[in-house]
């Protein structure tokens, strides 16, 4: 019964046999090979738009190399406090922008809102050489708290980006999880929104390590190319990175495979409300939830053979949880969770 993370299952039996099928014969180096232009075409038609598209390794990566790129050195971003960039990317933004700032923000449900974000500008003054520059805003979706935001939430800032001149990046490790739960096209989720840059996700939800950055307008892409050979994220062997999400975007599997997640994460949260002393902390729209349980049912549903982590230290006798669903999660493993948590 593991719900530590989505990371902690395997890939999809598809992208493994692509990976036997891209090992066999030669293929062109650095992403010139069929697999990386394939790709770059199917994202192309999913997107309903011209895309750049840059595989890289890990969501750390695509995270940085994307901010690097949009965010001069004197730069500011500003994010979410209990976002990915901010706490769990050991300084990557830092490091890759070579010193811009991260302006953290609060927000319910790990959202920003406008008036948030208009609150952290209002502490820069534009053109005035001792303030870092306001360049950006990154959001995450689906959020570390498992919320996503709506197409009419992502317009709002978006609009409020442009009046501030500033760049709209999303980190979508779990973009296909935000996706299914807003029942929308990439299109209207990305770039008609007015989002500039996408960290394409793939790992959390069935491949074995590929992401990609995308940019939506070539003008933003700028010095990428480089950045991503500087950071090593620039494969020889990029058909092995491509293959993956080459098998991922065919047929729709990435979809399916988020619809099975954000699913159970479903079912799950259902069950878990009808437990008298659970509280659910935050909306479940994705396939996270995070939800607070008394201290001797936590200690029981661990000694049942469960892994999840704790999110806040113990407080009047109730631990809050994160309870993470993936693809491979086996119904079983969920009707074991809920039948240990009735107790």
């Amino acid at each position: 019964m593991n719900f530590a993370s989505d990371n902690a299952y395997g890939a999809m039996p598809e992208i493994v046999a692509a990976l036997g099928k891209a090992n066999e014969g030669s293929q062109r180096s650095y992403g010139d090979d069929e697999y990386t232009q394939r790709v770059r075409a199917r994202l192309r038609d999913i997107f309903e738009h011209e895309v750049f598209v840059y595989p890289v390794v890990t969501g750390t990566a695509a995270n940085a190399l994307a901010l690097a790129t949009l965010v001069p050195p004197h730069g500011a971003i500003l994010c979410h406090a209990e976002s990915h960039i901010a706490v769990d990317e050991c300084g990557a933004p830092e490091f890759f922008t070579h010193g811009a700032k991260l302006v953290t923000l609060e927000g319910a449900h790990a959202k920003l809102t406008p008036d948030a974000i208009e609150h952290g500008l209002a502490h820069f003054q534009k053109g005035f050489v001792h303030h870092a520059q306001p360049k950006a805003i990154s959001l995450t979706q689906a959020t570390e708290r498992g919320t996503v935001y709506s197409c009419e939430e992502l317009q709002a800032i978006a609009n409020l980006a442009r009046r501030h001149d500033l760049k709209l990046h999303l980190d979508g490790a779990r973009f296909a999880n935000a996706l299914v739960h807003l029942n929308c096209s990439p299109a209207d989720a990305t770039w008609r929104a007015g989002v500039d840059a996408l960290s394409f996700g793939a790992t959390k939800n069935g491949a074995l390590g590929a992401e990609a950055v995308i940019f939506f307008h070539e003008k933003d892409v700028a010095d990428f190319e480089y950045r991503r050979k500087q950071s090593g994220h620039l494969l020889s062997k990029m058909r092995f990175l491509s293959a993956q999400l080459d098998a991922y975007l065919e047929d729709d599997r990435w979809l399916m495979a988020a619809t099975r997640a954000n699913a159970l994460a479903r079912k799950l949260a259902d069950a878990l409300k009808e437990i008298p002393s659970a509280e659910l902390a935050d909306p479940v729209q994705a396939n996270a939830l995070f939800v607070r349980l008394p201290d001797d049912i936590v200690a029981r549903l661990r000694k049942a053979g469960a892994t999840f982590y704790d999110w806040t230290p113990p407080e009047n006798g109730k631990t809050l949880i994160r309870l993470v669903l993936s693809f491979a999660t086996p119904q079983e493993a969920v009707d074991r969770f809920i039948a240990a948590a009735r107790g």
